[in-house]
């Protein structure tokens, strides 16, 4: 994960979302060309059966071409296709394409690379091109200032005139991309890829703005498994909308010690999502830090909340040492099941609230300079 894409990136895998509800037993094909390559190459389907669990096919490549078929339920899955030219599995497989198992023929061309193979299939699959060449320009932004950013010095790269604008490109574009996702939503209401791109879009939109988007989708997309999943969610976007007051949530800290969010009551708080393995999450700690630091003597405070894995209370501890995190942290220890995290429908990492003394929710998702900017509003230049 690059250092500029945690938001589309970070977020949690969803698996499908079709147009319309598909029988138990629609039945995909896919028909691929790669080269002119034969045995030992072969090439691998992954993708997710159940949750946490996930699923690899394989098939010969013969004169180039290979084929799967099978069965999918009633919404179309995200997959991989991964190829392999010695044929030693797919965890050494690094040329990959992303595709969508849906009913019907998808082909498959590739000259050499899978990674640059073109997909001529059915409707998800149509959509998703389309999607993709929205986002193009996005993408295509976030590589140029990754570039820009290897190819500054050390001494570029640690000033702090070089970070802040480095982060204030970086928000930039991702409000660029909100965008995209957005529009894309809003001219395709039946398309499966509407409620994917209507995940990423949810990670810093508002209940103002995601519920009109929801309620204009067709009624057989939000019929479907993954439209009634994110419909079930709503209520809990509601309860995290601006203006609402936070839900109560009380977890272990790291002694073991039960902390309640409502014992913060009187300070402003930044509840603060992470994780230790969250590589985005680290890089964004600097400007947390920052922000505490500069206003910790006033009526501000922070309390981390962690994604961190079950037994990885080790790893948690380091990491907050390690990045100098001096507030209060809290963790069930439940991956991506936290309690915590469910309640506030967080979806992908890092990610934030800000709270005011009553408990009520003024802002979210506050990175960087907006975070300072944020707090020097509340505060004053400290």
């Amino acid at each position: 994960m690059n250092i500029t894409q945690f938001k589309r990136i970070a977020l949690l895998v969803i698996a499908g979302l079709p147009a319309v509800a598909f029988a138990q037993d629609a039945k995909y094909t896919i028909q691929g060309k790669i080269g002119d390559y034969n045995a030992p190459a072969r090439v691998y389907l992954e993708y997710r059966v159940a949750k946490g669990k996930s699923q690899v096919d394989s098939a010969d490549v013969v004169g180039g071409k290979f084929q799967f078929s099978g069965n999918i339920g009633s919404t179309p899955k995200s997959a991989y296709l991964l190829f392999n030219a010695k044929g030693t599995g797919v965890g050494s497989a690094k040329d990959y394409r992303d595709i969508y198992l849906e009913p019907g023929v998808i082909n498959i061309n590739a000259a050499s690379e899978m990674a640059k193979a073109t997909i001529d299939g059915p409707k998800t699959n149509q959509d998703n091109k389309k999607y993709q060449l929205a986002q193009k320009p996005v993408n295509d932004a976030y590589k140029a200032l990754e570039e820009k950013q290897k190819a500054a010095t050390p001494e570029q790269q640690s000033s702090p005139e070089f970070i802040k604008q480095a982060k204030a490109d970086e928000l930039a574009i991702d409000k660029q991309s909100a965008e995209v996702d957005k529009k894309f939503i809003a001219q395709n209401p039946d398309s499966f890829i509407s409620l994917n791109a209507l995940e990423s879009y949810a990670y810093s939109a508002d209940y103002v703005d995601i519920a009109p988007l929801f309620d204009a989708l067709t009624p057989a997309l939000k019929a479907t498994d993954a439209g009634k999943e994110f419909a079930d969610r709503m209520p809990k976007i509601k309860a995290v909308a601006l203006g609402a007051t936070a839900p109560e949530f009380t977890e272990a800290d790291t002694s073991g010690k039960m902390v309640s969010l409502s014992s913060f009551r009187g300070k402003y708080v930044l509840i603060d999502f992470w994780a230790s393995w969250c590589g985005p999450c680290r890089r964004e700690n600097p400007n947390v830090v920052q922000a505490y630091n500069h206003y910790k003597n006033q009526k501000f405070t922070i309390l981390g909340v962690s994604l961190d894995r079950p037994n990885a209370k080790e790893k948690w501890l380091a990491a907050i040492h390690k990045d100098g995190l001096t507030w209060t942290h809290v963790s069930d220890l439940k991956f991506w099941d936290s309690e915590a995290a469910g309640l506030y429908a967080v979806r992908g990492i890092p990610q934030n609230f800000l709270l005011d003394p009553n408990g009520k929710i003024i802002a979210k998702n506050l990175h960087g300079e907006e975070l300072e900017n944020k707090l020097e509003e509340l505060f004053g230049k400290i």
